[in-house]
C-alpha cells in the first residue's frame, strides 16, 4: 500500500480527533505537493482553510498542529499564487510562514524551524528579495548537520538564489560540493531537481560564454532530470526541463527542436493552468523568434508574457520579458516603446537588486539602440525631448550605474555593459564627460625600453 493510500484510509477513521485529522490532512497535502498536485493538496485542507486569501481556522488546535497548518497554507499560497498570478499572494504566504516559524521556535522544534525557514526563503526568492532569501537559507543550513531531504531542499534553493542573482560559479561549486546529499536520499523528485538546477547553472554559464564544456554537460543533466521527474510522475517539473531544453536548442540555432520542446512545455503548463510558467515559456519562444528574424511573432509572444507577469509578484521574470519585448519592438523600429520597455526592465532590476538583470537589459539597449543614435529622426516621444535625447539619457544612467557598481573601473564597467573598453572610453569623453569623475584614473603604462 502506498503512503497516500495508507493516509487516505486513516482519514476516514471516525474516531480521529480534530487535531489528529488536521495533522493527517497536512501529511496528505504534503504528499500531493511533492507530485505537483497543488490544487488537490489545497482541497485536502479545505476543512481548515476554505480559500486562498482566507486565514486558516486554527481554533481548538494545539500550537504545533496550528503551526503545521499555517506552514502548509503558506507553501500552497506561495505556489498557487505564483502559478495563477494572484496579487499579493507571496506577502500572504510570507505572513503564514512567519507565524508558523514563530510558533515552531517557541516550541523548540528545530527541524520544523528549518523547514519553515526554507519555505519562507522561496517566497522571498519569488519576489526577487535575494538577500533575505539567502539569509534564511544560511540559517537553515547551519542547523542541518546530517544529510536529509530537508537539507537537499535547502541546498537546492540556495543554489537557485545564487543562480538568479548572477553568482553562477558559486552556485555550481555549491551544488558540486553537496552532491553527496542527493546520493543519500531516495526522493526522485529532489534528485530530479538537483540535476535540473545543475543543468540550469551550466546553461547560464554556457550562455555567458565562459570557457568550458557547459553545453554538453547541461544536456546530460537535463536528461537525468527528465528521468527522475518521470519516475516521480511530476509533470510540472518535467515541463520546466522541456522549457530549458528549448532555450538551449535555440541558442545553437536548432530552431525546429527548440520549438518542439517549448511547445511541449507550453501545453503541459496550459493543462496545469499555470499562467506564470506559460508566460516564461512565451518569453523563451520570443527569443527563438527573434533569432529566426520573425520579429512580429517575437513581439506578440513577448507582449503576452509581459501582460501576464505584470499581474504577478514575479519581478525577475518580468524584467527578462520586458528586455525581450524591448528587443522585438526595436527590431520592428518602434523605438519609443522599445525604450520604455528597456527603462522598465532596468528600473525593476535595480529595485529587486539584481545586477545580473540590469546588465542583461543594458547589453540589450546597447545592441539594439546604440547604433541608431546617429540616424534616428526627431520624433517627439515625451514632452520637450526627442528620441535621441531619451536614448542618451538612458545611456548616461546605465554607464553611471556600471561605474558606481564596479568602483570606477572602466574595464569591468565595459564588460558589464557588453561593450569594449575603447567604446566606453569614447562615450565618456564625448557624450558623458560629467561621469569622468566616477572612473578610477587610468594606469600609466611603463615606457618601452
Amino acid at each position: 500500500m502506498t503512503l497516500r493510500a495508507s493516509l487516505l484510509r486513516e482519514l476516514v477513521n471516525p474516531n480521529l480527533s480534530m487535531g489528529g485529522r488536521a495533522e493527517l490532512c497536512c501529511k496528505l497535502a504534503r504528499d500531493f505537493e511533492n507530485r505537483g498536485e497543488y490544487e488537490e493538496a489545497r482541497e485536502l485542507l479545505s476543512g481548515l482553510w476554505p480559500n486562498i486569501g482566507e486565514r486558516p481556522n486554527l481554533r481548538g488546535l494545539e500550537k504545533s498542529t496550528a503551526a503545521e497548518v499555517l506552514l502548509r497554507a503558506g507553501v500552497l499560497t506561495g505556489i498557487i499564487g505564483s502559478n495563477n498570478q494572484i496579487k499579493d499572494a507571496q506577502e500572504t504566504a510570507k505572513n503564514y510562514l512567519s507565524e508558523s516559524l514563530a510558533i515552531f521556535q517557541s516550541q523548540r522544534l528545530r527541524k520544523k524551524v528549518t523547514e519553515a525557514q526554507i519555505e519562507l526563503a522561496l517566497c522571498y526568492w519569488r519576489t526577487g528579495e535575494y538577500d533575505n532569501a539567502s539569509d534564511f537559507l544560511k540559517d537553515a543550513l547551519s542547523q542541518l548537520s546530517t544529510d536529509s531531504e530537508l537539507k537537499a531542499k535547502a541546498v537546492l534553493r540556495s543554489a537557485i538564489v545564487d543562480e538568479h542573482a548572477g553568482r553562477l560559479t558559486e552556485a555550481l561549486r555549491f551544488l558540486t560540493d553537496n552532491a553527496t546529499v542527493f546520493d543519500a536520499i531516495t526522493s526522485d523528485m529532489l534528485k530530479g531537481c538537483y540535476h535540473q538546477t545543475v543543468g540550469d547553472v551550466l546553461k547560464d554559464l554556457w550562455v555567458s560564454n565562459r570557457p568550458g564544456d557547459y553545453l554538453d554537460r547541461a544536456l546530460v543533466e537535463y536528461a537525468a532530470a527528465s528521468y527522475h521527474f518521470d519516475q516521480a510522475e511530476h509533470k510540472r517539473y518535467r515541463a520546466n526541463v522541456e522549457n530549458n531544453l528549448g532555450f538551449l536548442y535555440l541558442k545553437i540555432n536548432f530552431f525546429k527542436e527548440a520549438h518542439e520542446h517549448l511547445g511541449r512545455a507550453r501545453r503541459i503548463f496550459t493543462r496545469l493552468k499555470d499562467s506564470g510558467a506559460v508566460a516564461q515559456v512565451d518569453e523563451t519562444r520570443a527569443r527563438a523568434f527573434l533569432q529566426e528574424g520573425r520579429n512580429t511573432e517575437a513581439e506578440k509572444a513577448a507582449h503576452s508574457s509581459v501582460r501576464t507577469l505584470e499581474k504577478s509578484d514575479m519581478q525577475a521574470p518580468l524584467a527578462e520579458s520586458l528586455t525581450t519585448h524591448g528587443r522585438a519592438l526595436a527590431r520592428l523600429e518602434n523605438y519609443g516603446m522599445a525604450l520604455s520597455a528597456f527603462r522598465r526592465a532596468i528600473d525593476l532590476s535595480r529595485t529587486i537588486g539584481s545586477l545580473h538583470h540590469v546588465a542583461n537589459a543594458a547589453v540589450a539597449v546597447f545592441e539594439e539602440m546604440e547604433e541608431r543614435l546617429a540616424v534616428l529622426d526627431q520624433k517627439k516621444i515625451t514632452a520637450g525631448r526627442n528620441l535621441t535625447d531619451e536614448i542618451q539619457s538612458l545611456e548616461h544612467d546605465l554607464i553611471k550605474h556600471a561605474l558606481e557598481t564596479n568602483n570606477g573601473s572602466v574595464t569591468r564597467s565595459a564588460r558589464a555593459l557588453g561593450i569594449s573598453y575603447q567604446e566606453l572610453g569614447y562615450m565618456l569623453k564625448t557624450r558623458h564627460a560629467d561621469l569622468l569623475t566616477l572612473r578610477t584614473p587610468p594606469r600609466r603604462r611603463p615606457p618601452k625600453a
